[in-house]
């Protein structure tokens, strides 16, 4: 990953950071491999610069609390010059946008965030009783989805090739699609069941079916020929490796796992939970928090149900790339 002329301060940012558990981890895992690497080349560490990005309305400031924890854990694994070596800081803003000066950077990394669009895409107000494309929707849904994710996924590399030195690189792992239809399973399914969800609170009068239609997630899992197509398109980086990794909905429902008992009614609150994370911000400001908790009990019994049939899975795309000389 790394050149052994290492520069002096290496500079890196995370995009869609979180301001969860798992924040730190990709900061940790980077100055593990340069100190490694230091370590056999008989090298001085170099100075680390790393920025945490993520929308504005992210709790920039539960991860700054963090930090103490962070260089102590550090200070006594790797000795105090270790953890003195590490300056971090937060950068508010959208990645569809600039984030950082010309050539700034030698690494960019994102995890689980680049299949969420810039926005909605525009024309699909015919996708009536799906939140999501889905197997009943129109082509043309189909077609604005794709095209979006192009405009967005174009624009991101754009933006980084700017920030980023020759040379550098940038790590992507996000939520894709395993085949070229884009009605495939894991595309649309786990949406689909949250529609299902929906709906039922529907009939018994909790929402109104008309606020279901003009819903839609600004989501795209992406095909790896789509991904290849547009990044070739822009012409901006050379691809290293772009792999795919199946991994089932509740990932410890997992035959290597000699101690999971199959449970239904707990691997769909555990799938539900997830999807709740990430999804619920969005359905509140749409439809009201009052229904959340209802909702998320009916879709946990129909993920429950449909993984009694079968173990759907999700597909993650991980890409490394260097910027062209």
């Amino acid at each position: 990953m790394f050149s052994t002329a290492l520069p002096t301060c290496f500079k890196l940012a995370d995009l869609g950071c979180s301001s969860g558990p798992n924040t730190l981890l990709f900061v940790s895992e980077i100055m593990d491999a340069v100190y490694e690497l230091c370590q056999q080349q008989n090298c001085k560490l170099p100075e680390f610069q790393v920025f945490l990005n993520d929308l504005p309305g992210n709790d920039f400031n539960a991860v700054f609390k963090s930090l103490p924890f962070f260089y102590d854990k550090f200070g006594k694994e790797k000795g105090d010059l270790y953890g003195q070596h590490c300056f971090i800081s937060g950068v508010p803003g959208s990645f569809y946008h600039r984030l950082f000066p010309s050539k700034s950077l030698h690494f960019f990394h994102s995890s689980y965030s680049l299949h969420w669009l810039s926005k909605v895409p525009e024309g699909i107000s015919d996708n009536k009783g799906n939140i999501y494309m889905a197997k009943a929707s129109p082509p043309n849904v189909f077609k604005a989805y794709l095209e979006q994710f192009q405009k967005d996924f174009s624009l991101f590399l754009s933006l980084r090739s700017e920030e980023i030195i020759q040379g550098g690189r940038v790590v992507l792992t996000f939520l894709g699609r395993s085949i070229d239809d884009p009605r495939s399973k894991d595309c649309c399914l786990l949406w689909e069941l949250l529609t299902k969800s929906l709906l039922d609170l529907a009939a018994k009068g909790l929402v109104v079916e008309a606020d279901i239609d003009t819903f839609n997630l600004p989501y795209y899992n992406p095909y790896e020929g789509e991904v290849r197509e547009i990044i070739e398109m822009e012409g901006s980086f050379d691809i290293n490796k772009l792999e795919t990794f199946a991994i089932n909905w509740d990932a410890n429902d997992d035959i290597s796992n000699k101690n999971f008992v199959f449970d239904k009614d707990q691997c769909g609150r555990n799938v539900a939970n997830i999807v709740r994370a990430v999804a619920e911000p969005m359905l509140v400001s749409h439809f009201g928090d009052e229904i959340m908790d209802e909702l998320f009990k009916r879709y946990a019994e129909h993920v429950g149900e449909h993984l009694c049939v079968e173990k759907t899975k999700h597909i993650n795309m991980v890409l490394t790339m260097t910027k062209k000389e």
